[in-house]
């Protein structure tokens, strides 16, 4: 049996804040005229506050105190968190705050006081109003989308504006770069819609005619608005949040501040399960003011009632028997907010078909109970995979899917019932032991990560016996988790391991010791790189944190940090590295080594037989549609760079799109030709077959949904890797073709 260990750690890159609804791209949001200054801190409040500052100042693993360098750094940090693409704030107006708060910043926050980033977010507040008001302005009269003005997108790295002329000058460039990109989506949806009307069986039965008939300039008006009113909603305890996420993300990218809303959230996401009414909800795709209900959840209180049907709009919601909300405009995750509570309690929703009239609205209550996410789980099955001249029959290969190392750690506690990703992974790895697979595919694809533990258990079924990950605390004491069950194994079979860029965490620990006892391969591309493990705080005045006090290593010495896992045989990267893991990250940790745990691998990939296995894979994947496809994308993907100046001349920017279009559509009709399949006609047929099956697959359950084809390919060809690698006789790149 493994060792129990006495801390339950998140390794989860899911773990970044979100930080309220502030803010991703500062230029295209507004502050309603809500009154911030009246913001004053209630008790829970200022202790939350010192609670937060005093984790940092003395439980961080850097060991890092919060004074009056740490205190300035915060700071900026948050001027840039709320102002990102530098196009609020003028300089002025950052030289002023850091003048005035930089060097008590940090002091601030350990007595705390909010005041000094209170502040600045009224600063930022006054700032987005007189944007919004030059925005209401402008899009009231003609603008010349014809000009040989041009734009730079992304001005992260770019300064403030040193003048309001400068700054107006860009705002007005922004909104007519935002009305190109609307008119020319315009554009495309009326070809689109045309085709749905010429074509009704492409629609599958589906109402997709959004037949929207507003000006491009009333449709970012009605956005602005809708986010302005947003920001009439926004509760002090976001703001707060926002403040401590960022005190927290400038020690490292996974120490984070959940406001109590956030926090259920995190809870949710590691525990498979939520405590609400049973339905998935979107915004409406005619008029996006309106959030829809998408599906049910079988069994669930929605589905029982029977009152309640897909494709109902949401127009308001009275919470525990409070006044009923008009919730028209309101987003998606403060929809959530209002429906989860706490299980037997009740929340009425009133409801209308999305073709009846205001007046047809209906309401309905319907008391909360517990919401299994069973989809969300392991999911297992088994794949035929046939290698041309080597296989004369089909190979019988396990797929066993893991989208995160889930665990419901309130339910242990609680000595309830509960799922973990290690009980259910057990179970799966019984039933394809019962299929008389010829090996096993894990796909850890997309996993962010989840409880050290439960990746311990995992492990502890796969390795015989020995150290699984070393765990490096801030006093520099190394915790080694160990498999001690003499050498029992659940599954004892061949392995390979597919990972990409957004696995993380938990998963690079399991791909990690996979790859150094030699149990299997790794394939697929280099992992995200978060090797830092985080404890969760539930007992703070408000919220929740999670904090960074240790850092992981594998067996072999070397942190996963940063560097990430190195897969045995590259397949295509599907994401942008520049921009995607932790390399990214601000603020990220450093790589770096501790000594090796002494371990016994279990086998031994030479590296003539991987580089046998790359040139193998290599020819395969420029011969196969799919994985050409994906490699295309890539291509298409770097043609528009944001960094670049734009030309605000909507001609230009339509034969750039066109371009793009034109792209896109050889690359897809090459791979629907290559398999076999008919080809689309033009961008617009493609654009609207595309809406129709995307539309469908939403109102699927997820165990239902037909695997796509770009992401079966992986799942071949991992397979055909792990059956090459197996070989008693290496075989040559033409034979495994």
């Amino acid at each position: 049996m493994m060792k129990k260990q006495p801390a339950q750690w998140l390794l989860s890159a899911a773990s970044v804040g979100i930080a309220g609804l502030i803010l991703t791209q500062s230029y295209g949001t507004a502050v309603a005229d809500t009154n911030t200054e009246g913001f004053v801190q209630t008790p829970e409040q200022k202790v939350t506050t010192r609670q937060v500052a005093a984790l940092l100042d003395r439980s961080h693993y850097l060991n890092q105190p919060l004074d009056s360098k740490t205190g300035s750094e915060i700071l900026s940090m948050y001027i840039d968190s709320l102002d990102p693409n530098h196009t609020l704030f003028l300089q002025s107006d950052v030289d002023e705050l850091k003048k005035k708060y930089a060097a008590e910043f940090g002091d601030r926050l350990k007595r705390g006081d909010l005041s000094a980033g209170i502040e600045v977010f009224e600063r930022y507040r006054k700032r987005s109003n007189e944007y919004f008001a030059m925005a209401s302005k402008m899009l009231k009269t003609d603008l010349d989308l014809t000009s040989n003005e041009t734009i730079v997108l992304d001005r992260e790295k770019l300064g403030h504006f040193k003048t309001k002329k400068e700054q107006r000058d860009y705002w007005a460039r922004q909104l007519k770069f935002q009305l190109m990109s609307i008119t020319l989506g315009q554009e495309d949806e009326k070809a689109k819609e045309q085709v749905f009307l010429n074509n009704p069986d492409i629609t599958r039965g589906q109402d997709l005619v959004r037949n929207d008939e507003r000006t491009p300039s009333e449709i970012l008006l009605n956005r602005l608005s809708r986010q302005q009113e947003q920001f009439k909603r926004l509760k002090d305890d976001e703001i707060m949040e926002t403040i401590l996420n960022t005190a927290m993300l400038t020690y490292d990218p996974h120490s984070n501040y959940y406001a109590p809303v956030q926090a259920n959230e995190l809870q949710i996401q590691s525990s498979l399960q939520l405590e609400g009414i049973g339905v998935s909800i979107r915004p409406d795709r005619k008029n996006p003011d309106y959030t829809r209900i998408v599906t049910l959840v079988d069994g669930g209180p929605a589905a029982k009632s029977g009152q309640i049907k897909p494709n109902d709009l949401i127009v308001g919601i009275a919470k525990d028997g409070k006044n009923m909300i008009d919730v028209v405009g309101w987003s998606t995750r403060e929809i959530v907010s209002l429906i989860r509570g706490k299980r037997g309690t009740s929340v009425t929703l009133k409801l209308r078909q999305a073709s009846a009239p205001e007046a047809s609205a209906r309401t309905v209550t319907v008391v909360r109970d517990i919401i299994q996410q069973e989809e969300s789980g392991v999911t297992q099955r088994v794949v035929e995979v046939q290698r041309p001249n080597i296989d004369k029959t089909p190979k019988r290969i396990g797929v066993l899917e893991i989208p995160s190392f889930y665990l419901n750690y309130r339910a242990r506690r609680n000595g309830e019932d509960y799922r973990s990703v290690s009980i259910d992974t057990e179970k799966a790895l019984k039933e394809l032991n019962k299929e008389n697979i010829d090996g096993l595919v894990v796909d850890l694809r997309n996993n962010p990560g989840g409880s050290l533990d439960e990746v311990a258990k995992m492990l502890g079924f796969f390795i015989k016996s020995g150290p699984l990950v070393q765990i490096r605390d801030n006093r520099g004491n190394i915790q080694v988790y160990r498999d001690d069950d003499g050498g029992e194994q659940l599954y004892d079979g061949k392995v390979v391991v597919i990972t990409n860029l957004a696995s993380a965490s938990a998963s690079e620990i399991f791909a990690a010791a996979i790859q150094d006892y030699g149990r299997g391969l790794v394939v697929g591309s280099t992992t995200t790189g978060k090797g830092s493990a985080q404890i969760q705080l539930d007992n703070l005045a408000l919220g929740s944190a999670t904090l960074t006090q240790r850092k992981f290593y594998r067996i072999t010495g070397g942190s996963t940090q940063n560097k990430g896992v190195v897969p045995d045989v590259e397949l295509v990267n599907i994401y942008d590295d520049a921009t995607f893991g932790e390399r990214a990250q601000k603020k990220a940790l450093p790589w770096d080594t501790i000594k090796t745990a002494p371990y016994k691998p279990e086998g031994k990939f030479t590296n003539d037989t991987l580089a046998t296995l790359n040139q193998q894979s290599t020819i395969r994947q420029q011969k196969d549609p799919q994985f050409t496809y994906l490699s295309t994308l890539n291509d298409i993907r770097n043609m528009d760079d944001e960094k670049k100046p734009v030309k605000l001349d909507i001609n230009s920017r339509r034969a750039k799109m066109q371009l793009i279009e034109k792209r896109s559509l050889e690359a897809e009709n090459k791979r629907l030709i290559a398999t076999g399949e008919r080809p689309y006609a033009n961008w617009n047929t493609y654009q609207a077959a595309m809406d129709a099956k995307f539309e469908e697959r939403s109102q699927m359950k997820a165990n239902e949904r037909p695997e796509l084809p770009e992401d079966e390919t992986f799942i071949n060809e991992a397979a055909y890797i792990m059956l090459s690698a197996d070989s008693k006789k290496m075989i040559s790149p033409e034979d495994s073709l």
